[in-house]
């Protein structure tokens, strides 16, 4: 009763005129990023954060969350059309949305997405609805030790999500605490690998790294491949809804995936996107129903499942930034950064000193996914004739508004030179196929570890037992060490290498 409570007041928020406006052009812009590829939302939160400091803090965060779920829908438009991913989720959508589409079934197959992805995102959003006050409450009992054991597990599981290698994944995360290691000492208050340089006494901003791995690196990644020949489709859209036998087949799909995104979502380390693997190699293992087409020659349930995967992973995803002010991937850490930029803590007092903030927000989500169902199919028109825009036209408009986003973060030139070096870096990561998400992650809780770690051992003066002698820090910790064992066997690495490439 009391969550009917809560949820009737957040529709109160979110159906002002305000909020509604500022939701639909969350979505619309998620629409429109992930329809773009090279244009991830984790570049498009960031150049919009200066803009939010104006904006009220609830319609601030429901704009930006509203890019970012809204971005898992548009990635599916352009992996149907034109075999080209719009998000790293929307990857696996290619394989079987692209031979549906070159079948005459373009229709069908995007109509699957968005129906998988308006289901996914409402059932994430109860999910989110019913679990985050437990959670909270949870969360009240965490301390200094509890949060670094925490956190020390999700860095651990960044590394077992990641794609690629593990050692890589390892390398990557050690290269991101070290980076969040520079500024200034928060207990001595004397600066640390600073190199004498003014600007890095206060830390390397997360924003400019942020844009630079993700946008700069992408846009050098691309002119440095020769012009592909893209295949459009000329052949009218008709019959958008799948038949009977579609739903009848895509249903379970839906459901299975809806499932994994809800669980994986959680999880640190880009949830998402595994979900979206995940659900594609279950749908594999599932037997084929007679008549029903191969996969990778045009299964429905190859765009179904994963679909729904990712966009009840965007959904869950709020779960750990809301409740315990954890970011589980690095477009929460931007959220957590608009949230601190409002003078809001994140964490488990949100939900009591900021009720309105909370579930406005919740409410929001399932608004927004209306949104997006109505604004995905009669739109995907115009989506296909922005992409035929020539990207030497696209990229120095992406070039440009990356650095006045940085800068006006600021008012720092610092930060425009930091995006370059950056950018080049993240060239250099794509080459060596090293993924930069468990960087970012590592930037973000490294501190935070830190933090926590020095806070603990303070309080316990100095005593290291203190992280295994409280409950639920040890429990942690050992939930830490068996994700270690298990995923260093060699049976379930085999498996794990294989969620990740595809047969």
């Amino acid at each position: 009763m009391e969550l009917l409570q809560h949820l009737a007041m957040g529709f109160g928020v979110a159906f002002t005129w305000q909020n509604l406006v500022y939701c639909f052009v969350g979505c619309f812009l998620g629409t429109l990023i992930g329809v773009l590829p090279g244009i991830g939302p984790l570049a498009t939160i960031a150049m919009l954060l200066p803009i939010t400091y104006a904006l009220p803090p609830v319609a601030a965060l429901i704009m930006l969350a509203g890019i970012y779920y809204g971005a898992q829908y548009g990635g599916s438009t352009t992996a149907i059309l034109v075999n080209l991913p719009g998000e790293v989720a929307s990857v696996v959508t290619t394989i079987d949305g692209y031979q549906m589409a070159r079948k005459g079934r373009a229709g069908p197959a995007l109509a699957s997405a968005g129906i998988g992805s308006f289901f996914a995102g409402c059932v994430g959003t109860v999910v989110l609805a019913a679990f985050a006050p437990p959670l909270t409450e949870v969360a009240f009992k965490f301390g200094p030790a509890e949060y670094f054991s925490l956190m020390v597990l999700g860095l651990i599981g960044a590394v077992v999500l990641a794609s690629g290698s593990l050692l890589k994944a390892i390398g990557m995360i050690v290269l991101g605490l070290m980076l969040g290691l520079v500024g200034t000492d928060v207990n001595s208050g004397v600066a640390r690998y600073a190199f004498d340089i003014p600007e890095l006494t206060d830390g390397i901003d997360f924003v400019p790294i942020a844009m630079g791995i993700f946008g700069y690196g992408e846009i050098i990644s691309n002119l440095s491949r020769p012009a592909e020949h893209r295949e459009l489709f000329s052949t009218k859209l008709s019959g958008l809804l799948p038949t009977a036998q579609d739903f009848k087949r895509m249903f379970p799909a839906m459901l299975r995936g809806t499932a994994l995104g809800s669980i994986l979502g959680i999880l640190p380390g880009g949830g998402a996107v595994l979900a979206s693997f995940a659900s594609y190699t279950v749908e594999k293992k599932t037997k084929l129903r007679e008549g029903e087409v191969p996969f990778g020659q045009g299964n429905i349930r190859g765009v179904a499942g994963p679909e729904s995967a990712n966009n009840a992973g965007a959904q869950t995803a709020f779960i750990p930034m809301l409740t315990l002010g954890i970011p589980p991937n690095p477009v929460m850490a931007l959220m957590i950064g608009a949230m601190t930029i409002h003078n809001i803590q994140p964490g488990p007092q949100v939900m009591t000193s900021n009720p309105e903030l909370f579930w406005g927000l919740v409410a929001s989500m399932w608004i927004g996914n209306l949104m997006l169902i109505v604004l995905n199919l009669p739109l995907i028109g115009i989506w296909i004739k922005l992409l035929t825009v020539p990207y030497r036209w696209l990229f120095p408009s992406i070039v440009l508004f990356c650095a006045l986003g940085v800068y006006t973060n600021n008012n720092n030139q610092f930060d425009i030179w930091t995006v370059a070096v950056f950018g080049f870096i993240g060239y250099l990561f794509y080459k060596l196929d090293l993924e930069a998400a468990p960087l970012l992650l590592g930037l973000i809780l490294g501190p935070m570890m830190e933090e926590n770690l020095r806070r603990a051992l303070l309080l316990s003066r100095g005593d290291w037992s203190v992280l295994v002698t409280r409950p639920i820090s040890a429990g942690l910790l050992i939930a830490t060490a068996l994700m270690i064992v298990v995923v260093m066997l060699p049976s379930v690495s085999k498996r794990r290498e294989e969620t990740f490439v595809e047969d």
